[in-house]
């Protein structure tokens, strides 16, 4: 391990290997430190792109399933409802290779990898920060100038920077299954059911290629397992699932208060879920973590060579916040529908033309997330580099 670094990125998910990758490409000395052995170890996400996504960023062709243009809604009583578009909507990503590929990535862009590696501590230095990094129960302390959170919704390196944490979020499981031919054209299956998935969805996205069935909500209202459990059972006869084995069970929380307001101080930033850069309406994840990590590189570049705080102030959480006013406001509505009864009322609304419209946007517009690249200066001052050396 490096004696020093510029920039210390904890979590190698979606978020820290974009950060990562980027920051290596600017020229500085990058340390990216997950405890997960492999980053196609334990994944947690669904891995559903959308159409801005996939528009906007270079995601390699092979580690994405068939296009999706069609969703289909359900209520608790099974009465569904199709919603069809002229575009590809969505593309489930195959997450284990696509996190190989973005590491091969780093390691192109001089990254130094350091896998099976926890934060246990984060205390302020002089020059930035000392981590204390544990690997093997072997704990070293390294100097780093920066470093940016990315380890998901309960950060660690965000309380150690007294930043501001997510307090609301909710749970999702799934199952992945492959080779399961279900005679389905692709679709996205969501079901409204407070029963099964309190403030959210139950679902199945069959693409062709894969079936993964899953449930998500407030965790104090279910319990995640069983829902899915009693879940599948429920749809596996529709599906051709019964006796089907799954290759792989994801889960974990998902943030859906919005974007933290506090998200970036002189010793570093959070991105990705550390930093609620989930939609607050359809707890979508991955758009917005790529397009912050995009911007939370360049602050983080910015910083590095100018050493100015004001490169941070443009990394502003509640300005970001402010923009998800409605739908804040809509989650907290999914919030409040618990029964049965109320879930199938409002399923039968979304059937009336205007409402209809209203899920059409929700499930196929494209304001996923803000742009929020800030505006570089016209000459910045090159980075006074760290370069790698061997410990």
């Amino acid at each position: 391990m490096s004696a020093r670094v510029d920039v210390l990125v904890v979590g190698a998910g979606l978020a820290g290997l974009e950060c990562a990758r980027r920051l290596g490409e600017s020229g500085a000395s990058v340390l990216l430190a997950d405890r997960k052995p492999a980053v196609d170890h334990a994944v947690h996400t669904t891995g559903i792109f959308v159409r801005r996504t996939l528009e906007s960023f270079a995601l390699p062709d092979d580690c994405l399933g068939p296009p999706v243009r069609r969703v289909a809604l359900y209520s608790p009583r099974g009465r569904s409802m199709t919603l069809q578009s002229p575009h590809d909507e969505y593309r489930v990503g195959r997450m284990g290779p696509l996190y190989r590929r973005a590491l091969d990535d780093c390691l192109r862009a001089g990254v130094e990898w350091a896998p099976s590696t926890s934060l246990a501590a984060l205390e302020p230095d002089a020059g930035g920060s000392v981590a204390t990094l544990e690997r093997g129960g072997r704990r070293e302390r390294l100097p780093v100038r920066f470093v940016v959170g990315a380890d998901g919704a309960v950060s660690r390196v965000g309380a150690a920077l007294g930043l501001d944490e997510n307090r609301v979020w909710i749970v999702g499981v799934e199952e992945v299954f492959r080779g399961v031919s279900t005679g389905h054209e692709p679709a996205f299956h969501c079901w409204i059911d407070p029963e099964v998935a309190p403030g959210y969805i139950a679902w199945v996205v069959d693409d062709g290629e894969e079936v993964h069935v899953g449930v998500g909500g407030y965790a104090s209202r279910f319990r995640p397992a069983e829902a899915l459990r009693r879940f599948q059972a429920r749809v596996a006869p529709r599906f051709g699932l019964a006796g089907a084995i799954p290759c792989e069970r994801r889960g974990g929380r998902i943030p859906v208060g919005g974007v933290l307001p506090r998200i970036a101080c002189a010793r570093g930033l959070l991105t990705g879920d550390a930093a609620g850069a989930v939609s607050p309406l359809t707890a979508g994840g991955l758009d917005p973590c790529l397009r912050l990590s995009s911007v939370a590189a360049e602050v983080t570049a910015d910083f590095l060579a100018t050493g100015d705080e004001s490169a941070l102030a443009r990394y502003d959480g509640a300005t970001l916040r402010a923009r998800f006013h409605t739908r804040l406001v809509i989650r907290r509505m999914l919030a409040a529908v618990r029964s049965p009864a109320a879930a199938e009322l409002a399923c039968a609304a979304l059937r009336l033309p205007p409402f209809r419209a209203v899920a059409q946007h929700v499930f196929f517009g494209r304001g996923s997330f803000p742009d929020v690249a800030p505006r570089r200066d016209a000459a910045v001052p090159a980075i006074a580099l760290h370069p790698l050396r061997p410990a």
